[in-house]
């Protein structure tokens, strides 16, 4: 196990009883429980992090996807319509 620290920190006592109260009914102690609530706030704090980066990159590219998507529609008219006239031409 990685080398522990011991910390000092100060919490409501509502928010202890409870933290006590879930370690218990799980048979760990304060410290294991804290360790684990800290690393499931990380987690999960990390995973929210990357989904507003990917929001946020969805959102910037939006335009340019919307631009793009547009630029390649009227091409595949142009040929489309190049096409027609062609096929006119043969009958």
């Amino acid at each position: 196990m990685a080398r522990q620290k011991k910390i000092l920190i100060s919490l409501p006592d509502s928010l202890l009883d409870e933290a006590d109260s879930m370690a218990s009914s799980q048979n760990i102690n304060r410290s294991e429980f804290i360790r684990e609530a800290m690393k499931l706030y990380i987690r999960e704090k990390k995973k929210a992090d990357i989904v507003c980066k990917l929001k946020k990159g969805y959102e910037e590219m939006a335009e340019f996807n919307l631009e793009y998507s547009e630029f390649c529609v009227e091409s595949d008219n142009r040929q489309l319509l190049h096409y027609e006239e062609k096929l006119a031409e043969c009958e």
